[in-house]
């Protein structure tokens, strides 16, 4: 699964955080850069036991608060009420995610204006900005259609498009 090039590339991460590289954390941080899903803990477990039947989820969840602390991780969260956490690799570049409340389906959305408004912030207020955490909720197209009909049932559980991000430009 991890390739020599993958192994180096995460081997210098971990060193540059000062984080030893464990066959874990390898393992872990080649799973989120490989995935285009949003995955919880459970599910990097499951990816991780076929590579690593002695794995645990108890170390996967050691190894991905260590990653998060070293900010090679990010922590996600698709509903208001933060039940389930998901983890994405840093690396994958920043972008914020779109939830459809009606099926639940998670878009990712790039943009420009997301920093542009942290900057101007920063030079108004003397912020110093770490981390920007928003989350947009609505209605994708086809969900906003059944609302205007009236034949829409809504869905609690998030699912995630694969690569179908949208960026959006100035």
């Amino acid at each position: 699964m991890i390739t020599q090039e993958q192994r180096v590339r995460i081997r210098r991460q971990l060193a540059e955080v000062g984080l030893r590289a464990t066959p874990q954390r390898l393992l872990i941080l080649a799973i989120l850069e490989e995935t285009d899903e949003h995955l919880d803990a459970e599910a990097i477990y499951e990816r991780a036991r076929q590579w690593d039947a002695q794995i645990s989820l108890a170390t996967v969840y050691r190894a991905l608060a260590k990653l998060k602390e070293a900010g090679l991780v990010a922590q996600r969260y698709f509903a208001r009420d933060h039940r389930r956490e998901y983890y994405e690799a840093v690396s994958k570049g920043e972008h914020y995610h779109f939830t459809c409340l009606g099926c639940g389906k998670v878009i990712e959305v790039r943009t420009p204006r997301i920093a542009q408004a942290r900057q101007e912030l920063s030079e108004a207020l003397g912020l110093e900005f770490t981390h920007a955490c928003i989350c947009f909720e609505g209605y994708c197209p086809e969900c906003a259609a059944k609302r205007r009909r009236g034949t829409l049932e809504s869905r609690a559980v998030p699912r995630f498009t694969v690569g179908n991000g949208v960026t959006i430009d100035d």
